[in-house]
């Protein structure tokens, strides 16, 4: 791995928020899917939840421009498990909705652990999000339309956060466990490795100071072996 990759994969990594997420309730379209990743990613968000009744959600790879594999995305199979994932994390859960207490999207504190509840194309928000949700929130709209694409609205929230956490000083350190971020530094970092850690069954070795594989001789033995 070049010392250039091995920094920019850390800073990533001391970027990384992860009591800052959104949550996609039943979002079909594959390319807004992506588009909200790759914005997560921009922003800083380490994971994106989705409310997904199907076990496989397609993500249009181009759209997404490799974001798929910097945010992680975990699937819930109904809204009552989302909201309890949420709550054992203390996060205030927002959604968006038009509602008699819905309040402009910025005047929310972002700094608290906090996850955003986006609708889909069509129905917006489900019933179950809108209930379980602490506060309501609206994007203001003076133009003929009500609502925006759902990934343009998704940006337009996580760049707020952005904001704000960047004003609290809330970027640059790391707050990722150790072991994630070794696995990532070296799937990301030594990709043909990690490949044929994966073909051999072989465990993933740790990455140094300096980007490099710490492993003994019997591990680089294994690596070196013809694969059966």
């Amino acid at each position: 791995m070049s010392p250039e990759r091995f920094a920019r994969i850390n800073q990533m990594l001391d970027n990384r928020q992860p009591d800052l997420t959104v949550c996609l309730d039943t979002v079909h379209k594959g390319n807004n899917i992506a588009a909200v990743l790759r914005t997560a990613d921009a922003a800083g968000i380490h994971e994106v939840h989705a409310v997904w009744s199907e076990l496989e959600m397609r993500v249009s790879g181009n759209t997404a421009s490799g974001s798929q594999q910097w945010v992680k995305t975990r699937v819930h199979q109904s809204m009552a498990q989302a909201v309890e994932a949420f709550r054992d994390q203390d996060m205030q859960i927002l959604a968006t909705t038009f509602s008699d207490t819905a309040v402009d999207f910025r005047a929310i504190d972002y700094t608290k652990p906090t996850v955003v509840i986006m609708g889909n194309e069509r129905d917006g928000v489900s019933p179950e999000g809108i209930a379980a949700a602490d506060q309501h929130i609206i994007i203001p709209m003076i133009g003929m339309v009500q609502s925006l694409n759902v990934s343009v609205a998704a940006a337009l929230i996580m760049y707020e956060a952005q904001r704000q956490r960047t004003e609290a000083g809330m970027y640059g350190t790391r707050k990722l466990d150790d072991a994630y971020c070794q696995i990532k530094l070296f799937e990301e970092g030594h990709p043909i490795y990690a490949k044929a850690c994966r073909r051999k069954k072989l465990p993933y070795p740790a990455i140094d100071a300096e980007g490099q594989i710490v492993a003994d001789e019997d591990w680089w033995q294994k690596m070196r072996a013809p694969s059966e």
